[in-house]
């Protein structure tokens, strides 16, 4: 039996990386969490040891804080990816293809100009793929928390022998949301875009009367690409956080849908993606087997 080395890719994973802006008052700061990848020439390491075409993690992880100090790079995800993703590429034999992916952590200023408390109630990403020649960019949001205590409904399924859950038309819904939208231009105001989306993602899912978390995620899909032109196709994950009104009828109190059992799993996970029909093939720019 032969055996053939298949796709293989190597780099350093999260570069917990913050950068101080000084040179303003008050100062600003980012937060960031950097993986790289790469591939492309690898066959001699893999097959006789021979690291001669290997650009060491360790030098991948420098070169992520190196390069965090060029100000006009490292102020958004999107164009610190791109930095880094076509460094690597352009600069390092047989490197064909480099895939970065961030995690922005944000901090919300206190009542001084140096001090910061950290904002958990999300968390920005951007993933920036480069092949030598075409760079995809997709931004995104992971873990925004969402819940909604009426304004949603869910009937009409089908139901089977195994079938116990009872149709309702007025339920919480919740979800922890992870979605990513893929650009296809690079002439972008990424931080302006960013709070574009997110705003048009919060208020589709706050306005919208739902008969189902599908049909709210399409609604807020669209609404983001009805809003930029340059965002081809949104990918959303959304498990479905349920809430399940607790029994109080055996103490012989009421529960008018007002006392729930919030359960963790198992979950509904809904996973949904909105695009432009004309939109261009955006495969690589996703990682696979990576929640998108």
């Amino acid at each position: 039996m032969a055996v053939v080395l298949g796709y293989n890719q190597y780099g350093k994973a999260e570069n917990r990386v913050v950068r101080v802006f000084r040179d303003r008052d008050p100062h600003e700061i980012v937060d960031y969490n950097v993986s790289a990848a790469l591939s492309g020439g690898q066959e001699p390491v893999h097959l006789t040891g021979d690291n001669s075409p290997c650009l060491p993690t360790d030098t991948q992880k420098n070169t992520v804080y190196a390069f965090a100090a060029e100000d006009d790079i490292v102020a958004q995800p999107e164009s610190f990816g791109i930095r880094l993703a076509r460094h690597f590429v352009d600069n390092t034999e047989p490197i064909t293809r480099a895939r970065v992916k961030l995690e922005m952590y944000p901090w919300s200023r206190l009542n001084n100009p140096h001090a910061f408390i950290r904002d958990g109630r999300y968390v920005r990403t951007a993933t920036v793929t480069y092949d030598g020649s075409t760079t995809w960019i997709v931004s995104g949001v992971k873990d925004l928390v969402l819940l909604k205590t009426t304004d949603s409904e869910f009937w009409g399924y089908i139901e089977d022998p195994y079938t116990t859950l009872q149709p309702t038309n007025d339920r919480i819904m919740a979800t922890s949301l992870l979605a990513q939208w893929y650009h296809t231009s690079e002439d972008v105001d990424w931080g302006k875009s960013y709070d574009t989306v997110l705003s048009a993602l919060l208020d589709t899912f706050a306005d919208h009367h739902s008969l189902a978390l599908q049909q709210t995620l399409y609604e807020m899909g669209s609404a983001v690409l009805a809003g930029q032109p340059q965002i081809a196709e949104i990918r959303f994950s959304a498990p479905n956080k349920h809430h399940f009104v607790y029994d109080l009828a055996r103490f012989s109190l009421e529960n008018n849908n007002e006392v729930f059992h919030a359960d963790d799993r198992p979950y509904g996970l809904i996973e949904a993606t909105v695009r432009r029909d004309d939109a261009p093939d955006p495969s690589l720019a996703f990682d696979p087997g990576q929640g998108w």
